[in-house]
């Protein structure tokens, strides 16, 4: 029976929009929307988008304003599930940002519809053409050739850059219609495949089950075979044979690429021997015939078994402290192998995509195909398929960096953060502005799933609730196979520039230990945290040093584009051949980079084959995949890089690790400084001497005395953990305070001032003795705006949401303010 009530929708669109919006259910549709699934609707002034929506609840509720239709719908089975519109909605609630900024990031774009304006032939034109103009009859003429093109290619091929006003005119008077054409991004990947002739195959089948081989009946594919050696069809009979091959004898169809391409192949298939039919194939590479190991095999050692058994206490969260090398690893997939076996998911977070590939392996020897792998280096289309296969129940084991935490779970029972202390795990741009830890911890809740974190040198929060008893602790204090920690060493280079006792930026120790280890057949990794050749180029005479026109930053030069270059916008001009200011011809390069650093040893090494890995040189897809591979096969003796470097990745012949600038790490302007320079520096260390051929690391610094560099010689997380607590306490910083940064920005810099001052004051009024700020941050300007931050302080133990929507009200105050309408707000909880 036809369902003639009417229904309504209540929409997300991926918009920076405040809530959902309800649109009218066309008759037709009724029965056909489900919760979950994306529908077309139409938004914006005089309906001139369209947009792919998400429907969030179907009622009956009619609105106080007319609602417009929803156009289409695009699922028959919803795409979003229930738990992550919650976790969607939770997010937008914590980062005070709209469930659409989540719904941007959450989907993937291929589940994204792109609409562009386009233009046809209105239905009902006459095709009178006396009455057009010229540039009309050329629109009519264009269409009549191509019945549907955008407005910007009509616009290029007549020549006219303002034609909107012609394009309504002809609106308006029916001569042309203009619709928003939806282009679905993600299509399914179809290839053709080759098939035996029904004919051919059942005779085969028939011979193939006959019971008595001396009885088998004629078979026409041998009639055929004796045809074409008789008419000497030499390749017909050779691509024939080699798909009976392939096909198992035409049990199984073959992929065409697969056989000769040519007339031979065009021949059998115009004879309707075989049949070419395009079928639907997977963009992930199948690893279903790959053997497998049981992970029951693993066998654990005494601390290794007493830290599993400790992540089994009856609280939900664990933090899983152990040495770089102690066999965390080994210990995540005893519970991952728990959780599979129980026919639940297992989500495994890490901060780095470069970081994937060794795990993925690792994980793939115990669970194969049940393996599912997500991160922002997959294409469009991989990362949709992944998405439908995970909403499906297909994989079992996710893996994946920070968005992995958007996937649509089916049975979700163990969330895994390794390194949970990286950095990379929060979202800077756009928003939301999440941690993947934090927000995994929510998710975990949603599914009634354990949750552990695992590292060698823990974030003080995530410590410090371990330590009170909001996490269960779990400790790994000695490398896995009795290997003991490799040898620190601290190089003073004012001393050893001094004494003669350094060639350029390396001391003559560093360069020493790197040869041992060539000539030991070992391979070296040096960590220095800035990319590019040098940090800037620098007049000798005034000490002029060119600047970003965007940004409030000096250039950084790059050598292999010869060019001086923006690491916040782009910006590059090639290398002056003489001061802007002075006029001089005296420039010098200061500062080092990756680039040089890698430069520099190509020249003391030559016989070492040398990789550098960083921002710049991992840009293409699997670029940093090849760089890995290369070490890992000893293709590469020294790898040099920027933090990518310093994460948990595994190999065997490391024995050297050299970190060349080490008061980079510790200098920068941050109340977490010390604790990330220890982390970085800890973490890098650790790839050394991994397999118990004893590791040695040279720390290079300005300052030896430094309670940081004795931390990591020390190996003394406990001793930076007690120091930098109780600064936090005295200072009021996480964890005993929360932190809301609010940044505006405008290109005026008056303007953003009166602003600043203006919400400043308001914050003030609300939350007295909470409020930092205005003030400028250490790069003031980006891409041409101006910023300036305001830092709210709030007590841990106080409940923060009303304060979070009383900011809001005061920001959404400030921009309907005249002249204040073009300032932009962005806020960033817990800032990193």
């Amino acid at each position: 029976m036809e369902d003639t009530q009417v229904y309504y929708v209540d929409v997300l669109l991926p918009l920076h929009l405040p809530g959902t919006y309800t649109y009218r259910v066309p008759q037709e549709y009724n029965g056909e929307v489900q919760v979950g699934a994306r529908v077309v609707v139409q938004f914006g002034a005089k309906n001139s988008r369209m947009y792919s929506a998400v429907v969030r609840r179907i009622h009956q509720e009619t609105p106080q304003w007319k609602s417009k239709y929803i156009m289409a719908v695009l699922d028959t089975e919803p795409i979003v599930t229930e738990r992550q519109m919650e976790f969607w909605e939770w997010m937008g609630r914590y980062y005070m940002c709209s469930p659409g900024d989540v719904m941007a990031v959450a989907l993937p774009a291929g589940l994204k519809l792109a609409s562009e304006s386009a233009v046809a032939i209105h239905p009902d034109f006459s095709g009178e053409l006396s009455s057009l103009t010229k540039y009309e009859l050329m629109v009519v003429q264009l269409l009549t050739d191509h019945p549907v093109m955008r407005v910007v290619d009509i616009s290029r091929a007549i020549g006219i850059q303002k034609i909107m006003p012609l394009i309504r005119g002809m609106i308006e008077r029916e001569i042309v219609v203009m619709d928003e054409e939806l282009r679905q991004r993600f299509t399914p990947r179809k290839a053709a495949y080759v098939r035996l002739n029904d004919t051919l195959l059942s005779q085969q089948q028939a011979a193939d089950s006959s019971p008595n081989l001396g009885e088998q009946p004629d078979s026409q594919l041998k009639a055929l075979f004796d045809d074409l050696e008789r008419k000497k069809r030499v390749k017909q009979v050779e691509v024939l044979m080699q798909f009976l091959q392939l096909s198992h004898f035409g049990k199984e169809p073959v992929a065409k690429r697969e056989l000769p391409q040519g007339s031979a192949l065009q021949t059998l298939v115009k004879n309707g021997v075989l049949l070419v039919e395009e079928r639907i194939e997977s963009r992930l590479k199948d690893y279903s015939d790959a053997e497998t190991t049981d992970p029951r095999s693993i066998v654990l050692n005494d601390e290794q078994q007493a830290a599993f058994s400790a992540l089994h206490s009856p609280l939900s969260t664990h933090l899983l402290h152990g040495v770089t090398s102690s066999g965390k690893t080994e210990v995540y997939i005893k519970m991952i192998d728990e959780v599979v076996r129980d026919g639940h998911q297992a989500l495994f977070l890490l901060p780095e995509i470069a970081l994937t590939a060794q795990i993925i392996n690792r994980l793939r020897k115990y669970f194969g195909n049940r393996v599912g792998v997500y991160h922002s280096r997959f294409s469009a289309s991989e990362r949709t398929e992944v998405w439908h296969r995970t909403l499906r129940g297909d994989y079992q084991v996710l893996l994946g960096a920070r968005s992995a935490v958007f996937l649509p779970f089916k049975d979700l029972k163990l969330i895994i953060v390794d390194e949970e202390h990286d950095n990379s795990y929060k979202q800077f741009e756009p928003s939301p502005r999440y941690h993947a830890r934090d927000a995994a911890l929510y998710l975990a809740r949603l599914w009634d799933a354990r949750t552990v974190l695992g590292s060698a040198t823990p974030s003080v929060e995530t410590y410090w609730n371990a330590e009170n008893g909001k996490y269960g602790l779990a400790t790994i204090t000695k490398r896995y196979g009795g290997y003991s920690l490799p040898k620190v060493e601290c190089i003073d280079m004012k001393e050893a520039h001094r004494q003669k006792m350094a060639k350029g930026h390396f001391s003559v120790q560093l360069l020493e230990a790197i040869k041992d280890a060539l000539d030991n057949k070992r391979q070296v990794i040096l960590f220095q945290n800035r990319r590019g050749f040098s940090l800037r180029l620098e007049c000798d005479d005034c000490h002029e040093v060119p600047h970003c026109v965007h940004c409030d930053v000096s250039l950084v030069y790059h050598k292999a584009s010869n060019s001086l270059r923006c690491h916040y916008c782009g910006y590059s001009i090639p290398v002056p051949q003489e001061c802007p200011a002075c006029h001089s011809t005296h420039l010098k390069m200061t500062g080092v980079g990756t680039e040089r650093i890698e430069e520099d040893l190509q020249i003391l090494f030559p016989e070492a084959s040398v990789a550098r890995m960083d921002l710049d040189s991992t840009l293409q897809k699997n670029q940093y995949l090849e760089i890995l591979s290369d070490f890992e096969h000893r293709r590469i003796d020294i790898l040099v890089g920027t933090q990518m470097v310093t994460k948990g990745l595994d190999f065997e012949r490391v024995s050297v690790v050299g970190i060349v600038n080490a008061d980079n790490i510790i200098n920068y302007p941050s109340f977490r400084s010390f604790e990330r320079a220890f982390q970085q520096m800890t973490q890098v260390s650790g790839r050394a001497g991994r397999h118990g051929s004893g590791g040695r690391v040279i720390i290079q610094t300005y300052n030896p005395h430094h309670q940081v560099i004795a931390n990591v010689m020390d190996n003394d997380y406990q001793g930076l953990y007690e120091e930098q607590i109780q600064e936090r306490r005295v200072f009021r910083y996480p964890p005993f305070y929360r932190l809301i940064e609010i940044t505006l920005k405008h290109r005026d810099a008056d303007l953003l001032n009166s602003a600043a001052d203006w919400m400043a004051m308001q914050l003030r009024g609300a939350f007295a003795g909470r409020v930092l700020g205005p003030e400028y941050p250490l790069v003031s300007r980006i891409r041409g705006l101006y910023l300036k931050q305001i830092t709210l302080r709030f007590e841990r133990t106080e409940p923060i949401a009303d304060a979070k929507r009383v900011i809001r009200q005061i920001g959404d105050d400030l921009t309907k303010q005249d002249g204040h309408s073009g300032i932009t707000l962005i806020y960033d909880v817990d800032p990193s």
